[in-house]
Formats: structure tokens, sequence, C-alpha cells
């Protein structure tokens, strides 16, 4: 498998894109710069929870009782052993074969393997995600304080109270890599990439919360190398947003307010298309752009 790398881009209105639980759970901020944040740890947890309601095994998720399953226990019921000491580098093959979030993020298994020295078993996962943020800047509501009727302990009568912080608009994006080295370890295929284009694709709104509705994807561009030796640097550095109808960047509420600039993206990649293979891509239709689109290097378009 060749190197890939991708661009990512959704909005929130409205919501909490990802709770700083060090802030009262305010949206993470860059304050100086009025730049909204968002974890590749939270990204990866949506498309976790999308593969697992497709019905895949995955490495990281909970049991059918909601309850947290340590990394021991799964490793367990992945071979079927009372307890797994040690592994076989068959039994390395089978959790691998198993578990498609292993092959695609990686993950540190608690066990030794046979014949090896250290406490435990570290995959690099081939795909990684640097640190969203928003291309624009960011406003948060006013708190608003929630209740709720069920207390927080048994036998008091007051229910509990909170804040529910929230962005106005957040236009947000990811980069990502695919590195074709880390692939072969994690034994990669090429239909998890393919799950991969579909849960970035869908993950988001199908799996909305009370404090994450109102996300929704707008770009996914994956450009796909002939090599494992080529990669570019992060592609938002080409990227940029113009504001509509004469708007201010306080008065930016939704997906019409902003036009997204992808030409010098699109002229970047053209100046490298002899190192692509494919440009794999898709566009919100309400999202308004400028930059042709055509001339992405041997381009082929996504069906969402």
């Amino acid at each position: 498998m060749n190197n890939s790398q991708i661009l990512f881009i959704y909005d929130a209105q409205m919501c909490n894109p990802n709770g700083d639980p060090d802030e009262e759970n305010r949206p993470r901020m860059d304050y100086p710069t009025q730049t909204n944040l968002v974890s590749d740890v939270r990204l990866k947890r949506y498309i976790r929870d999308y593969l697992s309601a497709r019905g895949h095994d995955l490495y990281v998720q909970k049991s059918e009782e909601g309850e947290v399953v340590t990394a021991g226990q799964r490793i367990t019921e992945i071979l079927g052993q009372q307890k797994a000491k040690k592994l076989a580098k068959e039994d390395l093959n089978r959790i691998l074969e198993k578990l498609v979030d292993i092959r695609l993020f990686g993950a540190t298994i608690p066990v030794k393997l046979e014949d090896q020295k250290g406490q435990s078993i570290s995959f690099t996962g081939p795909v990684q995600f640097n640190w969203g943020y928003s291309l624009n800047r960011v406003y948060l509501l006013d708190s608003q304080t929630i209740t709720s009727r069920f207390s927080s302990e048994a036998g008091r009568e007051q229910g509990t109270i909170g804040k529910d912080y929230r962005v106005k608009y957040s236009l947000i994006a990811f980069h990502g890599v695919i590195s074709g080295y880390n692939a072969e370890r994690t034994k990669l295929r090429h239909d998890d990439i393919q799950l991969l284009d579909e849960a970035m694709l869908k993950a988001i709104p199908l799996h909305a919360t009370r404090s994450k509705i109102g996300q929704t994807p707008r770009v996914y561009i994956r450009v796909e190398y002939n090599s494992k030796e080529f990669i570019l640097p992060d592609f938002r550095q080409w990227i940029k947003i113009e504001l509509a109808d004469g708007k201010k960047a306080e008065e930016v509420l939704s997906i019409n307010d902003i036009i997204l600039d992808l030409s010098r993206l699109i002229e970047k990649l053209e100046a490298v298309k002899q190192h692509i293979a494919t440009t794999h891509f898709w566009i919100d239709p309400d999202i308004q752009i400028k930059g042709n689109m055509a001339a992405l290097p041997n381009a082929n378009r996504l069906e969402a």
C-alpha cells in the first residue's frame, strides 16, 4: 500500500464540537486567535462508532452493557483464552485480522510477544490526523444553564445544574496521513481504506448526540500517491475562506456565509501530479467552492 493524504472539512452550527473537561466542557478554543480546536481522538471516536455500528469488531470498544472493556479483556475475548500472558506471532496475526481499528489507528497491546523483550506490543497506526482547527473566527454563545430532573445522588430532591456551551458557527479542517510503511506492519487492507472513506462522510451526522447535533461533512479529499516515499506538507496551508456578501467575521452563522477557496491546493496537486495515482474527493453541494475540482489529478468522485 502507498501513502495517502487527507483533507477533511466539516462544520458545526449551534453545538459543541469537542468539549474541554478542564474548562467546564467549553468548546476547545485558542482564544487569542478565536480558533476552535478539535482533537484527533474525537475524530477517531466518530469513526470507531460508525465501524462498530456496521458490525466490525474493534479493540477500543465497550461491552454490550455499555461498560468499558480493558485491553487485556479484549485480547482474551479475541483469542478465546482464559488469560493471555504471551502471544505467538500467529496470535498477533489473528488480532490484526479481526480488529479493523488496530489496522487503521494502531494500538498498544499490554501482552508480551514470545521470544521478544518488553512488556507490551506497540503498533503505530498508519492513519494519523493532526488536531482539527476552524478556518473562520469562532464565537461562543453565552452560556445557558441547564437542569436535570434526576438527582446526582439517591435521596436528594433537587436535580443537577450545569452549563451548556456551544459555538455559533465553526468550519473545521483536519489533515491526515496514511503511511504505506506503517500499513505493512498493521496489515492494513485496501478495503479498510474504502471503509475509512465511507466513515469520514457518514459517521458524524449518523452518530450525533445532544451536544453534537448540527455538524455536517462538507469536503473530503484523499490523495493517493503512487509510492511510499512521497508526501506533501499539511494541505491546510493552501486553503482559505472568504466571507460571502460582505459579511463580518462575527456575522458568520452558517455555510451560506462563507466561500471555501481550494484553488491553491488544486494548483499544488497539479504541480506534483506525476506522484499521484488517484485523487478521491467528495464535495457537499451546499458549500460554495472556489477552484476547479475537475483539475484534480486522476480525479475520482466519491458517493456519499
